[in-house]
């Protein structure tokens, strides 16, 4: 009689776990969030988080995640140091033949960059983006390691959120 009792609540035990799998599984993810539609005048990005949150107006309408250069830590002092740049910066130009989807620049390096780099007799490097993953690339998968040279990366379906929303002229704070 003990082992059919036993054998029961396992039995049962078993039906309870699969309901449970089969409900978690089996619903629907939750939609995702309206595209941006107006423009934003700046951006705000979190290193350490590895987050870049978008403002209008000084309220905050969007987090990405973001990838990095492949050596993040701490601001960028040369080219070919796989650092990203900390500071406040300016979008500056705008890419629609990027290697990286699409991608919008930033002014660096500034002239503290530039005196810094040359005091050390190094070249401060250039070219910073926001950008979206390597052509041919992204729209199958967003690489989910920091993997740039320096640049800040997203996932092409949200660069292109950012192009229609992110003017030249929109201020970028990089943090640590």
């Amino acid at each position: 009689m003990v082992r059919i009792i036993i054998r029961l609540l396992v039995l049962l035990l078993l039906g309870l776990a699969a309901f449970i799998t089969y409900d978690r599984y089996t619903q629907e993810p939750p939609p995702p969030p309206a595209p941006l539609t107006e423009q934003i005048d700046h951006i705000l990005i979190e290193k350490s988080a590895r987050r870049m949150t978008v403002f209008r107006d000084g309220q905050a309408v969007r987090t990405y995640k973001i990838a990095l250069g492949f050596a993040p830590d701490g601001d960028k002092l040369q080219q070919g140091d796989g650092k990203t740049p900390e500071g406040m910066f300016t979008i500056t130009r705008r890419n629609p033949n990027s290697k990286y989807h699409l991608s919008l620049g930033i002014d660096y390096p500034q002239a503290d960059d530039i005196a810094r780099a040359k005091a050390a007799g190094l070249d401060p490097g250039g070219d910073i983006f926001i950008h979206g993953q390597p052509n041919g690339f992204g729209k199958l998968a967003t690489i989910p390691t920091d993997w740039t040279a320096g640049c800040i990366a997203v996932s092409d379906a949200e660069i292109e959120e950012l192009w229609r929303v992110v003017q030249t002229g929109t201020t970028v704070e990089i943090k640590p």
